[in-house]
C-alpha cells in the first residue's frame, strides 16, 4: 500500500438510491433504547426506613444549595406528602414560606396538597393566611371562594367574598360575586352587590349591565331608575359626554325591546339635543335604525338628516377651510329650515345662519386668487353664474326676507377680498343687481363705480355696461365705453361691441369713427376688428367702402384675397324691403384672385398659393365655365419627390415639394418644353391605346355574329 486512496472503478449511479428519509429512519432505528432506572421493591420496614432517609437526604442537599428554588421545596413536599407523612410536608412547606412567602405556586400547592389529604379545615387556614398576605392575587381568592362554594357553604363562600370586596378588586370579581347570588336565587343580595359595584366603578358598562339584570328580573322600573340615576351622575361635562352617550343607547334599546317606542324615541332626540353632533354619530346611527324599524317618514328624514351634519362636521373639524364640505353642508341646513317652514313648523333661520357665519369665518390664509375661489363661493354664486347671487344673501333675501342683513353679507364680503391683488367681478355684480331688486338703482351704480374705480377689470366694465343697456341708458353707455377703453384702448373686443351698439342705435357715423379709432390703435386682435369693420360696411351696402378697407388691408397683410374676392361677387344690401341690391361682379372677383396668386408668387409663398388657388377653383365651378375652371386647373401645382442635403452633413435626404407649372416655365423655358412634349406624347399614346381596344373589341363581335350566322344556316 502506497497511502493512496483506492481508484473507483465504477462510477456508475446505484441501482438502488438511497434517500434522505431513508437514512435518517435507519439512523433512528439503530440507535439504543433509553435508560430505564430499575424498580425496586421495598420488602420490609427497615427498607422503607432506608429509603425514605436516603430520600430526604437528597432533598435536603438539593435545598441546601439551591434554597431559592421553589421547585425543589415543592417537590420535597409532595414527596413527603406521597408517603402519608402530612406533618413533614407540612414542614416543608412551611419552611419554604419562610423562603419566599409570596410565591403564588407554593401557596396554591400547599392548599392542594391538603386537599388531597381531605384536610379541609387546614385547606381553609393555608387559604386565609394566603388572602391574607396576597390579597391582590385573585387566583387565590377564586380557588378559596370555589372551595367554600364546592363544601355547600354559602355563607362561607359569601364571607370569603365579602373579604374581597373591600379590596375593590376588578370587574371580573365583582360579577363572580353576582354570579354565585343568581346560582342561589338570591336577587336581592346580587342587585345590592350592583349597586355596591357601581359605587366602586362607574363607568357605562357597568351600569348597564346592571339595568340589564334589573329587566330580565321583571323589575322594569328599576332598570329605569338606574339608567336616569347613571345620566344624573354623568352630567353634562365634556368628559363624560362619551360615556354618557352609550347609556342612552342602551337605554333605548331597552324601551325598544319593552315595545315602548314612544318613550325610546323620547330619548333619542332627548340624547341628540344634548350630545355634540361631531361625537354622537353611533347614537345617530342607531337612531336612523330605530325610526327605519318603528318610525314614520318624517322621522327617518329627520335622522338621515342629523347623520349627515355629523358627517360634515367631522370633515370641516379635520380642515376648516374645506369650502365644498361648508357649502354642502350650509345647504343642507337651508333645505331642513324651508322643510319645516312648509310643514307649518316654528322655522327659525338661527341654525342656517350660524353655519354661513362659521363658513366665511374660515378666511384662506394665502393671498392667492386660487385659494379664494372656493372661499368666495360660499359667500357668492348660488345656481348658475349668470344669476350671480350669493347663497348667502339670497337665503336672508328671499327665505328669511332680512333685505338688510343680506346687504351687510356683500358690504362684508366686498370688505375681505384684497382687491390691490385681485378682484371678483361676479361678487360685485352680484352686490349691484341685489340694489337693483331692491330698486336702489343709485346704489348699484355706486356699486359698479366703486368696483371700477378700486379695481378696473373687464368683467366689471361689461356688466356695468350691460346693465345700462338694459335700462336703456344709452349716453351713459357712451361714456363708460369711453372709460373702458381708456383704461385699456388695446381690447378688440370692447370697440366691436361699442360700433354695435351705435349700429343697432342707428348712428352709422359714429360707429364708423369708432371703427377709425380702434385700427389706428395697437389692439391685441387686429383681424378681429378689421373683420368687424368690413362686415359692417358690407351690412350697409357700402362697396366702395368695403374695397377701400380691403385695400387698407392689403397695404397691412396680404391675406385677405380670398375673402376680398368673394366680397366682390356677393351681393350686398337688400335685407331691408325699401333697400337696393348692389349685385356683386365675378370677372372684379376674378381679377381679385388673380391678382393675389401673382402677389403670393412673388413672395415665394407656396402653401397660401395653394389655399388661394382651392378657393379660386372653388368659385370657378360656381360662377365661372370650363375655360376659366381649366384655366385654374393649369396652374395648380403637382407633389414632386426631391433630393437634398441634409443639416447634418450626412448625405442626401429625400422631400416632397410642391412644383407650380408656370415657375417651372419661367425658370427653365428648354426644359419644360421637353417635358410638356413628353406628357402630351403621354397622352396621346395612352389615347391611341384605349381607340386600338375599342377596335379590337368590335372586331371580335363582328366575328362573332358571323359563326352564329353559320350555325343557323
Amino acid at each position: 500500500m502506497n497511502g493512496r486512496a483506492p481508484a473507483v472503478k465504477n462510477r456508475n449511479a446505484a441501482a438502488i438510491q438511497i434517500t434522505a428519509e431513508q437514512l435518517l429512519r435507519e439512523a433512528h432505528e439503530r440507535q439504543d433504547e433509553k435508560f430505564k432506572a430499575p424498580r425496586q421493591r421495598i420488602e420490609d420496614f427497615e427498607e422503607l426506613t432506608e429509603y425514605r432517609g436516603r430520600k430526604r437526604k437528597e432533598f435536603e442537599e438539593r435545598i441546601r444549595y439551591s434554597r431559592q428554588s421553589i421547585k425543589d421545596w415543592i417537590k420535597y413536599a409532595e414527596w413527603e406528602a406521597s408517603q402519608n407523612q402530612y406533618d413533614r410536608a407540612r414542614s416543608v412547606f412551611e419552611r419554604a414560606l419562610d423562603v419566599d412567602p409570596r410565591s403564588v405556586d407554593l401557596w396554591l400547592k400547599y392548599t392542594e396538597v391538603e386537599l388531597k389529604a381531605r384536610n379541609v379545615q387546614h385547606a381553609r387556614n393555608v387559604f386565609d393566611r394566603a388572602v391574607t398576605l396576597l390579597p391582590r392575587i385573585d387566583t387565590l381568592w377564586y380557588k378559596y371562594v370555589y372551595l367554600e362554594e364546592l363544601l355547600m357553604n354559602v355563607p362561607g363562600a359569601r364571607q370569603v367574598f365579602e373579604r374581597w370586596m373591600t379590596w375593590e378588586p376588578d370587574d371580573k370579581a365583582w360579577q363572580a360575586y353576582i354570579k354565585l347570588e343568581e346560582r342561589y336565587q338570591e336577587l336581592d343580595r346580587a342587585s345590592a352587590v350592583y349597586e355596591r359595584w357601581i359605587a366602586c366603578r362607574p363607568i357605562p358598562r357597568n351600569w348597564v349591565a346592571w339595568a340589564k339584570f334589573e329587566e330580565d328580573r321583571g323589575k322594569v322600573d328599576k332598570a329605569r331608575e338606574v339608567f336616569q340615576t347613571a345620566l344624573e351622575f354623568f352630567g353634562d361635562g365634556e368628559d363624560e359626554i362619551d360615556k354618557a352617550q352609550g347609556v342612552f343607547g342602551a337605554f333605548a334599546r331597552m324601551e325598544t325591546r319593552l315595545k315602548e317606542f314612544d318613550r325610546a324615541r323620547t330619548i333619542y332626540k332627548f340624547a341628540l339635543a344634548r350630545l355634540p353632533r361631531s361625537k354622537s354619530i353611533n347614537l345617530y346611527t342607531a337612531y336612523t335604525r330605530f325610526e327605519k324599524q318603528h318610525g314614520d317618514r318624517a322621522g327617518v328624514e329627520s335622522t338621515v338628516l342629523g347623520k349627515r351634519r355629523i358627517q360634515y362636521e367631522e370633515e370641516l373639524a379635520h380642515d376648516p377651510t374645506n369650502y365644498d364640505a361648508w357649502f354642502s353642508l350650509a345647504r343642507l341646513e337651508e333645505d331642513a329650515y324651508r322643510s319645516d317652514r312648509d310643514d307649518g313648523q316654528d322655522a327659525k333661520p338661527d341654525r342656517v345662519r350660524e353655519v354661513y357665519e362659521r363658513a366665511v369665518a374660515n378666511v384662506p390664509p394665502a393671498t392667492e386668487k386660487r385659494f379664494w375661489r372656493r372661499y368666495i363661493r360660499i359667500a357668492k354664486i348660488r345656481g348658475t353664474i349668470a344669476r350671480g347671487i350669493s347663497i348667502y344673501a339670497i337665503f336672508e333675501e328671499i327665505d328669511t326676507q332680512d333685505y338688510d342683513r343680506a346687504r351687510d353679507v356683500y358690504k362684508a364680503a366686498i370688505k375681505l377680498v384684497p382687491h390691490k391683488q385681485f378682484t371678483f367681478a361676479k361678487l360685485w355684480t352680484a352686490y349691484a343687481l341685489f340694489e337693483i331688486r331692491r330698486l336702489d338703482l343709485t346704489a348699484a351704480r355706486k356699486v359698479f363705480g366703486t368696483a371700477i374705480g378700486l379695481c378696473p377689470k373687464p368683467k366689471l366694465f361689461d356688466n356695468y355696461i350691460q346693465m345700462e343697456i338694459q335700462l336703456r341708458e344709452f349716453d351713459r353707455c357712451r361714456t363708460l365705453y369711453q372709460k373702458f377703453l381708456e383704461y385699456d384702448p388695446s381690447l378688440g373686443q370692447a370697440w366691436i361691441q361699442w360700433t354695435t351698439l351705435e349700429a343697432e342705435l342707428g348712428d352709422l357715423e359714429r360707429a364708423r369713427a369708432i371703427f377709425e379709432l380702434a385700427v389706428q390703435q395697437s389692439l391685441d386682435m387686429p383681424e378681429v376688428v378689421w373683420k368687424a369693420f368690413i362686415d359692417f360696411e358690407a351690412a350697409q351696402a357700402e362697396r366702395e367702402r368695403t374695397r377701400h378697407l380691403y385695400e387698407r388691408l392689403l397695404e397691412r397683410t396680404g391675406h385677405v384675397y380670398i375673402s376680398y374676392a368673394l366680397m366682390e361677387a356677393s351681393t350686398l344690401g337688400g335685407d331691408d324691403e325699401d333697400e337696393e341690391e348692389d349685385p356683386g361682379s365675378p370677372e372684379k372677383a376674378r381679377a381679385v384672385f388673380e391678382r393675389g396668386y401673382k402677389e403670393l408668387k412673388n413672395r415665394g409663398e407656396k402653401e397660401n398659393r395653394v389655399v388661394l388657388l382651392e378657393a379660386w377653383k372653388t368659385f370657378e365651378e360656381e360662377h365661372g365655365d370650363e375655360e376659366s375652371l381649366a384655366k385654374v386647373q393649369t396652374l395648380m401645382p403637382k407633389v414632386m419627390k426631391k433630393w437634398r442635403q441634409a443639416e447634418d452633413g450626412s448625405g442626401l435626404e429625400e422631400y416632397y415639394d410642391m412644383v407650380f407649372a408656370d415657375d417651372e416655365r419661367e425658370a427653365n423655358p428648354a426644359s419644360f418644353k421637353f417635358f410638356q412634349a413628353a406628357q402630351d406624347w403621354k397622352a396621346r399614346a395612352a389615347a391611341l391605346a384605349d381607340l386600338s381596344d375599342s377596335s379590337s373589341s368590335s372586331s371580335d363581335d363582328e366575328d362573332d355574329n358571323d359563326d352564329d350566322d353559320k350555325e343557323a344556316d
